[in-house]
Parts: structure tokens; C-alpha cells; sequence
């Protein structure tokens, strides 16, 4: 596909002012695709995997509008509480920062005075009340919050003339999906809607039948995306080797930075101590720490200021270091998805990167498991004095049983059950 810049697409000189200062040139196919379609007026459904620019597809769009709209009105502002003209939902806090930087960052450009917020659990909810007390143009909310300023009357969606749906994947788990479904029935019935995932499930089908009219369709395969930036490399060593090969790799390869990802809080918090005991400027990334602190660790590991940031599947989505030229799994995700998510922090904007995951004995079959989802073979390596001495796993895989497991997917999460599924669907019997 041949590149197309991002002043050909119908943005205003404003905008195409901000992207040439940032040295945004060329749009990436889902910028390409989405930015004309949406800027239209069009619904979009756009399927792309992560580091393809898919926040800058529908930010842009977005300010173009209100821009639009505030020169139609004779540059006044609307008097009294300004109406949300635009709502962005996101799964996790972190992609609510990464929305809200970008959005700062191309409205310091526009003539519109914006007025933006950004909203999002784990934080005081009155100074975000203190925030939206004149109203905000546009509003990027994790859906809990959402409905929180909702019923404290801070916000009002009366206004919503388009909703974006970013990580709508995310935003369709069990955990959101009574979330989503309030918020959307508090919308305006006429709207645009732009819905961005990266990882395509009938879920994401059924929703854009319900939601979308007449929709243009963006699926850009994961092949044909990412994978030719991302050296996959899988090394196998013993469970207790890992943190010394971590070492020696964040030492040999000359990484300025690296991701390592791991399985747990607890495992988070260990390799981060163990790293920074040998000297490395490491920091840990999980859900246990204050928002304050993980904002910290971000701005940091952004600024250089960071070598090593450990994190849990948190890190996984919506988390952007300009040109990260490496991750390591550590632990390998409990899904296949989260796979693609957690390399797909590498090789970002036409970045390359590599992907390492440490493999052993027990962890064999599931990264196969993984490796078929993708449908790529990864060779196994093994380095001088990490070789790998346990060859079998310590237990034998259990058995399938055709009742509890009638996928055969062995308990991976995405296809198994979980407690609340079981809970719901035995209420719902009769």
C-alpha cells in the first residue's frame, strides 16, 4: 500500500500545521482509511492491530468538527455550561492518559477554545466534578467513572453528536459490558459512532449491527500490519534462569529501554527489586500502585529516565513509548490476545522492535497455543550458559474433559468461563 500524507486526507491547515510540527508525515492505512470516512459524517468500524494509529484516526476528526462547528457558529461560544459533543470510551486509565495527551497536544492548534476532560477511576472524583463544572467539548471516560460524574450531575451526554469506542474489544468484556450498555442508553439516538479494536470477536460483529448505520469497514489484518516490525524471538530457559538471562539480554542487546511483562503483582514487584539491586533503573507497574505513582513510572520511562519498566497485563493496551525497541515476556500471557496487545508496544508508528518470550518445559504448549493464534512458527533458541536442563514439564497437562472444556482450549481465558459467567447464566435459568 502506498503512503499517503496526512495533508491530503481533508484536514484543516490548523491541523496540518500540528501534525508537521510533531514530524507526522505520512498516515498510516488505518489513518488513511478512517480520517476521510469520519470527517464525513460516516460510522466506522476500524480493526487494526495496536501501533497502527488508530487514536490520532478518530482525535483528529474529532477537533475538526468542533473547529468546524465553533466557525459556523461566528466564533461565539455557546453561554452558559458547555454541552460534550464528543465522547471517547476506553477500558483502562492508561489509554485515558495516552487520548488525553494527544488531544492536548493537536488543540493548542486549533482557533476553537477547547475544553476537554479526562476521567477515570482510581482518583478523587470531585476535582474531576471541579474539572467539568463549565462543561467539556469532548470527554475521554473509562465507563465506571463515566456514570459516576453522570449521577453526581457533573456531566450530561445530551449533546453527543459522535461516540468513539477505542479497545472496543475490552470494552465488550463481562466486566464493561453492563457499563456500556447504561452509558449508550443515555446517548442522543442520532450519532456518529467509531469503534476501534484490535482483535476482531463476534461480539465486536454483533455490536456494530446494533450501533452502526451503513458503517465503512477498516480490517486491517495483524500479517499485514505489525508482524513485519516485530522480530519475534522465544528463548527457552529454565523457570528459576529467567531474571539472570533478563539481565545479561538488557546488557548485551544494548536495549535504551525495555518492557518486561509479567504475571502477577507480586512477580512485578520482585523482578523490578531484583533489577534495580544490580543496578538497572527499573520500576514496577501494576494495579496496586497509586494512580500517582503509575503516571509517574510512564512519564519517566517516556523521558529516558527509565531503563526498565516490569508491568502486569495493565501495560498492555494503551500504554505508547515513542520508538520502544523491545519487549520481554517474562511470564506469558494467560491469552493469545494479550499476546498480540503486549508485543504490539514494540514497533510502534514505523518503529521496529523485537519480541522475546521466555519459554520452558511448562510453558511449551501454551505458547504454541499462542503461536498458532497468530499463525507463525517462532524458532526456539538457547543461549551459552542458559541452556535449558528441565526437559519435561513438571506436571502432565490435564486431561480434557468434553463437559467443562468441549473447546479443547485447555482453560486458556478469553474461551474459558469465568465465575461471574457461571453465576449470570444460572441466574438466568428458569
Amino acid at each position: 500500500m502506498s503512503e499517503v500524507p496526512l495533508n491530503a486526507l481533508g484536514l484543516l491547515p490548523s491541523l496540518q500545521q500540528a501534525l508537521a510540527d510533531a514530524d507526522l508525515v505520512d498516515a498510516t492505512p488505518v489513518q488513511a482509511a478512517a480520517i476521510p470516512a469520519a470527517l464525513a459524517g460516516r460510522d466506522v468500524l476500524a480493526l487494526a492491530p495496536t501501533g497502527s494509529g488508530k487514536t490520532l484516526a478518530y482525535v483528529l476528526p474529532l477537533l475538526q468538527q468542533i473547529e468546524i462547528r465553533f466557525e459556523a457558529s461566528g466564533r461565539r461560544l455557546t453561554p452558559g455550561r458547555r454541552p460534550t459533543q464528543a465522547l471517547v470510551l476506553v477500558p483502562t486509565r492508561e489509554l485515558a492518559l495516552q487520548v488525553g495527551e494527544t488531544l492536548r497536544d493537536l488543540s493548542a492548534h486549533i482557533q476553537a477554545p477547547l475544553r476537554w476532560g479526562c476521567v477515570f477511576g482510581g482518583v478523587s472524583i470531585n476535582t474531576q466534578m471541579l474539572g467539568l463544572r463549565g462543561g467539556a467539548d469532548i470527554v475521554v471516560a473509562t465507563p465506571g467513572r463515566l456514570l459516576d460524574l453522570i449521577e453526581h450531575n457533573a456531566l450530561s451526554l445530551d449533546g453527543v453528536q459522535t461516540l468513539v469506542l477505542d479497545e472496543a474489544d475490552r470494552l465488550l468484556d463481562k466486566g464493561f459490558e453492563d457499563e456500556l450498555n447504561r452509558v449508550l442508553a443515555l446517548l442522543p439516538a442520532r450519532r456518529q459512532h467509531l469503534l476501534c479494536s484490535a482483535t476482531f470477536e463476534p461480539a465486536i460483529e454483533a455490536l456494530a449491527a446494533r450501533l452502526l448505520t451503513d458503517p465503512v469497514r477498516i480490517d486491517l489484518s495483524a500479517s499485514t500490519v505489525s508482524v513485519p516490525d516485530i522480530h519475534q524471538r522465544a528463548i527457552q530457559v529454565d523457570a528459576a534462569q529467567r531474571s539472570p538471562l533478563l539481565r545479561h539480554l538488557i546488557k548485551h542487546e544494548g536495549w535504551r529501554q525495555v518492557l518486561v511483562f509479567v504475571a502477577t503483582r507480586h512477580a512485578c514487584d520482585m523482578v523490578a527489586a531484583k533489577l534495580v539491586k544490580h543496578g538497572f533503573r527499573a520500576a514496577a507497574f501494576h494495579a496496586d500502585a497509586s494512580q500517582g505513582a503509575r503516571r509517574e513510572v510512564l512519564r519517566a520511562f517516556k523521558a529516558g529516565e527509565l531503563q526498565v519498566v516490569v508491568a502486569t497485563d495493565l501495560a498492555a493496551r494503551g500504554l505508547h513509548v515513542e520508538a520502544l525497541p523491545a519487549v520481554v515476556n517474562f511470564d506469558l500471557p494467560r491469552s493469545p490476545d494479550d499476546h498480540i496487545h503486549r508485543i504490539g508496544r514494540t514497533a510502534r508508528a514505523g518503529h521496529s522492535g523485537v519480541a522475546i518470550s521466555f519459554v520452558n518445559a511448562d510453558t511449551e504448549a501454551h505458547f504454541r497455543l499462542i503461536e498458532k493464534r497468530q499463525g507463525l512458527r517462532v524458532p526456539r533458541e538457547q543461549l551459552p550458559g542458559f541452556e535449558m536442563t528441565q526437559t519435561e514439564p513438571t506436571q502432565p497437562p490435564p486431561l480434557r474433559n468434553p463437559l467443562t472444556d468441549p473447546d479443547g482450549t485447555g482453560g486458556i481465558k478469553g474461551k474459558r468461563k469465568s465465575k461471574k459467567d457461571k453465576l449470570r447464566e444460572a441466574a438466568l435459568k428458569p
